[in-house]
Order: C-alpha cells, then sequence, then structure tokens
C-alpha cells in the first residue's frame, strides 16, 4: 500500500527545540507547542511525537511539552566539547529510520529553521514522503521551505503567543497623534470564574467547529466530508462527544449548525457521509452575519481614524472591535485568524491595509473618498 492510497495522513512529528525556543525568543515569544499541534491535528494523525535538546537548559519548556504528549529526547552537550549538531544527528538518524521501517507514516513534521535539516527533507521526499517544515519567520533559513511540501511559520499560527510590544508604530500614509488603546488587557483578566451556560458551551463548540474546518479546508485538496471533520474534533480533543451537547449523532449537530447558517451541507460520495462547507453568504454566529462583522471593522477603523488622526496599526485592532462588541470573534466565520479576516475585508472592498516594512506593521484605512469630512479634517 502506498502512502497516496491511505484515506487519512499519518504524521510523525520531530521538534529540533533549542533551535524553535532560541528563534522564538528572539522575536518576544515563548514557544508553546499547543497552537503547532491543533494546526496538525487538522492535516492528519500524529502517530510519533519527539522533542530534542539538552534539557538541562531548557527546564522551564519541559512541562508543556509532556502535557502535549511529546517525548522528550535527551541529547546532553560534554563541558569538554565544542557544541556541535548532536541533536539534529540524532534527530536526522530516528526520521530515516521511521521512514525506512514505517510504511504506512505518509508525512514527516521538521520543526526547525536549520539550513542543516535541507538534506533530511530532500532525502525523505525521495521516499515518497511528504514534509510539513515549521519554523520562526526571522531566524529560518531561506533554503529550509522551497525544499518541504508545505512550511509554516510558528509565529503566524492562530493562538501562538503575541509578539511583545516593541513601543509605538507609526503610519507612513498618515501617522497616528496617539497610540491606540487597543493593547488593553481582556475584561476576563482578573475576574473571578464565572458559570457557562449550555447555549455559551454550544457557542464554543460552533467556534471550535467552524475553526477546524477552516484549517482543514487550508490543506485539503477536495471537499471536507462531516467523519473526516468529526476525526479532526477527535484529535484535537479526544473527549468530544455530541451527545454532551444534547445531540443523539454528528449529523444531527451538523443539521442544527446549518439551520443556524454556521455551516453548509450537501450530498456526498459516500452515502450518509455530506461534504461540510460554509454558506455561501458566509457562516453566522449568535444571530450575527459575517457582513456584520465586516461592517464593525469597517466602523470601527472609521472611528480610530478620526481619533488617532491616521490610519490605526492592525495590532490592538482586535481588542477594539470586542470594546464594540464583546462577543467578537473572526473564528465564528472560520477564518483562522484576525490577519486573514482583516485581508478577507480587504478582498471585499470592506476596508484597504498597507504593510509599513519600517515599522513591521499592517496598517488598516477607509479610502479619503469614502470618508466623513469631519474624519478628513482630522487626517
Amino acid at each position: 500500500m502506498t502512502t497516496h492510497d491511505q484515506t487519512e495522513e499519518r504524521l510523525a512529528l520531530y521538534i529540533d527545540h533549542e533551535n524553535v525556543a532560541i528563534g522564538a525568543r528572539d522575536i518576544g515569544l515563548r514557544f508553546d507547542v499547543s497552537p503547532l499541534l491543533d494546526a496538525l491535528a487538522e492535516r492528519g494523525r500524529l502517530i510519533t511525537r519527539r522533542a530534542y535538546a539538552d534539557w538541562n537548559l531548557f527546564r522551564d519548556d519541559r512541562r508543556g511539552l509532556v502535557d502535549g504528549n511529546i517525548e522528550l529526547i535527551e541529547i546532553p552537550q560534554r563541558s569538554d566539547s565544542v557544541r556541535k549538531n548532536a541533536a539534529d544527528i540524532q534527530m536526522a538518524v530516528d526520521a530515516m529510520e521511521l521512514a525506512l521501517t514505517r510504511e504506512f507514516v505518509s508525512t514527516f513534521v521538521i520543526v526547525s529553521g536549520d539550513s542543516d535539516f535541507t538534506p533530511l527533507v530532500s532525502k525523505l521526499r525521495e521516499l515518497n514522503k511528504r514534509v510539513i517544515g515549521v519554523g520562526m519567520k526571522g531566524s529560518t533559513s531561506n533554503m529550509l521551505p522551497p525544499s518541504c511540501d508545505e512550511f509554516i511559520f510558528y509565529d503566524r499560527l492562530d493562538g501562538a503567543p503575541p509578539r511583545s510590544s516593541g513601543g509605538s508604530k507609526k503610519s507612513s500614509r498618515s501617522k497616528p497623534k496617539k497610540k491606540s488603546s487597543g493593547g488593553s488587557k481582556s475584561s476576563s483578566g482578573g475576574s473571578a470564574p464565572t458559570k457557562s451556560s449550555g447555549k455559551q458551551d454550544l457557542q464554543a463548540l460552533e467556534r471550535v467547529i467552524t475553526r477546524t474546518l477552516s484549517g482543514m479546508q487550508s490543506t485539503a485538496a477536495g471537499a471536507i466530508q462531516a467523519s473526516n471533520l468529526k476525526r479532526a474534533l477527535l484529535r484535537k480533543d479526544p473527549t468530544f462527544a455530541e451527545g454532551d451537547y444534547g445531540f443523539r449523532g454528528f449529523q444531527e449537530l451538523l443539521r442544527h449548525l446549518e439551520g443556524q447558517g454556521t455551516v453548509k451541507l450537501t450530498e456526498g460520495t459516500a452515502p450518509g457521509d455530506p461534504e461540510v462547507d460554509f454558506p455561501d453568504g458566509g457562516a453566522t454566529s449568535g444571530g450575527s452575519s459575517e457582513q456584520e462583522a465586516f461592517d464593525l471593522l469597517r466602523k470601527t477603523v472609521i472611528e480610530l481614524m478620526e481619533e488617532l488622526g491616521g490610519d490605526p496599526p492592525l495590532s490592538g485592532l482586535k481588542d477594539q472591535l470586542r470594546k464594540r462588541e464583546s462577543n467578537f470573534s473572526e473564528k465564528d466565520f472560520g477564518y483562522g485568524g484576525f490577519l486573514q479576516f482583516c485581508k478577507a475585508a480587504v478582498t471585499k472592498d470592506v476596508v484597504e491595509m498597507d504593510w509599513e516594512e519600517d515599522d513591521e506593521e499592517y496598517y488598516l484605512y477607509v479610502p479619503d473618498e469614502d470618508l466623513p469630512d469631519k474624519v478628513l479634517d482630522k487626517i
């Protein structure tokens, strides 16, 4: 049986922890494996999970990896020798051994930005294995991404810790007069825990389903079947059961979501296994439509342009939307992250967005011809 005969991808995860941990630290992040595991759950079933490092140097990171069921491979550094690629070599040997002895493993995930892994990637692809690379945007060698079938920048993953603030940003189009107040703490921070109702639990489930469906659509070549969607949900949370939400089966849950306008079901190639997609007009959640979410974005951008006297930056903008609509989340409409939601808004001519290289920041704005006079007077 070849890897292409399988109905579900089998993945092997190998993490060069020292490389990604230091790379994350350099851009103000801390490497947390959870967002990566969520992204991989949408791509297939993880068979092997290993991370390589001298763990005496990364003691604080061990707990999070163990909680993610990652096997920690100890590679001690000898004090009487120059630090060399001991972890890289062991990782490459283990990956090749698995590729040669476990034909059913179809995809290898190499987490590192080191160009030293380029020969390993090439050899795995010669063995008809798919290779997904993962690294940090600023510290990944330019040689590595082109050699992979797919490359994921960790700092772009939904749920990855935010980049630490380096101070105020200025737009070259129109400089803000003051900093945005979007960096305020969440209203839930420091407050006492609250009880969740059945409706809140169901809304949270809807969000997980739309987020998972969106992630699967971004990596799959064809339609998403209901059975594959449920398998992806179980990979994210093995305790998931639709019965906990009052539904007798997964299709009954999907029919409910279809009635709410969250998803669209069509007859699939397999009897009793419909294909799942988003409605043509966009998903709805809690009575709000995708168009209403875009309208909220446009209104917020215009208000901030007037308040700041310039274009508001992307960072902090989501918090501004939540100040106006506390339940806002782009995930309710199937978007994997807020940047993706904003790019969709640009495509639909809701707002415009420019990247400022000097600031390393996106700025959003509404064209002058569409602005009220009172806003134009201030910018």
